[in-house]
């Protein structure tokens, strides 16, 4: 049986985003520590990915977008450390690299897994992506990485993608991506009211797009039973409709209940049960294929215990 892929890069971990910023390499270093001291890093078939081009994170961006970050990061290169891009969000000299890999990165996993070499995957990268607009770097993301790969898999012959968005705050720049087309289905699951104030159910896609937006916001306190219960009683049964020929997952672990920027009640059991609900479909619906992409995730053990269990249960799922 093919195994599960493995994404992820030095690169990412020099993506600095300076001193006491929630969105930082430790991030990325307490995850490969505790799948490497766990003994699952061997068991995943790890790969190094390749750079997006210009023109696949055209699809999604515009080019004054792609260029001004690349100015950006040659000015912080110049200065020696990292810049704010928006007060939140920064590059420092490694971000093109980083950022570009992140998202061909991705691209590549999709690629593994409908050639069917990888049975499914997940992409550890930063920086992450939801949030980024076809025009504008925000909440930490350069380029939009899930985006930018589900454009790929349709340049490629796909004819219907699903994106399950379940990161604590919601994917403003996915939606906004997607929200007047038919071939890609995006749902969500978010804590309501949060940053950035997008993701109301009323918003439910637009033009040829209209219901194929699937916003399902979550009040504070909502644990696992409610997250796993709308996305079984509601998400599910949308993308059974749909049809999809691939799932992918932005993968936020922010929805912990030890995370620091949110306020939801999720355990390692909640993101256990999602993925494994999400196998299930992707097995009955698309030949299993299914490919996880990291996004928030901010308290480094809740951080590292979540991935874990959402990666063992790509594994044994």
């Amino acid at each position: 049986m093919a195994a599960t892929g493995f994404v992820t890069h030095p690169s990412f971990t020099l993506h600095d985003t300076g001193p006491g910023h929630p969105e930082r390499p430790a991030r990325l270093r307490s995850i490969l520590a505790r799948l490497e001291s766990g003994g699952i890093l061997g068991g995943l078939d790890s790969i190094s990915p390749r750079a997006a081009t210009d023109a696949e994170l055209e699809r999604v961006h515009s080019a004054s977008h792609v260029a001004r970050v690349r100015a950006q990061v040659q000015a912080a290169t110049a200065r020696g450390g990292p810049s704010s891009v928006d007060g939140e969000t920064y590059v420092s000299p490694a971000s093109w690299e980083a950022a570009t890999l992140a998202a061909g990165g991705l691209m590549e996993a999709c690629d593994r897994v409908l050639r069917g070499t990888w049975r499914n995957g997940f992409c550890a990268v930063r920086p992450p992506g939801h949030h980024a607009e076809h025009d504008r770097a925000m909440g930490f993301c350069l380029f939009n990485n899930v985006a930018v790969a589900a454009e790929h898999l349709l340049a490629g012959g796909l004819e219907r993608v699903a994106i399950l968005d379940w990161d604590v705050h919601h994917g403003n720049g996915t939606q906004h991506t997607f929200e007047s087309r038919s071939d890609v289905f995006y749902a969500s699951l978010h804590q309501w009211p949060l940053y950035p104030g997008t993701g109301a159910a009323e918003e439910r896609g637009r033009g040829e797009g209209e219901g194929a937006t699937l916003n399902c916001p979550m009040p504070a306190g909502s644990g696992d039973a409610g997250w796993l219960g709308v996305l079984e009683s509601r998400v599910l049964p949308a993308f059974e409709a749909f049809a999809p020929e691939i799932v992918l997952v932005s993968a936020g672990f922010d929805a912990h209940a030890n995370d620091p920027l949110a306020g939801v009640r999720l355990t390692e059991d909640g993101f256990r049960g999602m993925t494994r609900s999400m196998l299930a479909f992707a097995q009955s619906t698309c030949q299993g294929r299914l490919v996880s992409v990291l996004e928030g995730g901010y308290d480094l053990d809740a951080l590292a215990q979540a991935t874990t269990a959402h990666v063992k249960a790509l594994m044994h799922g």
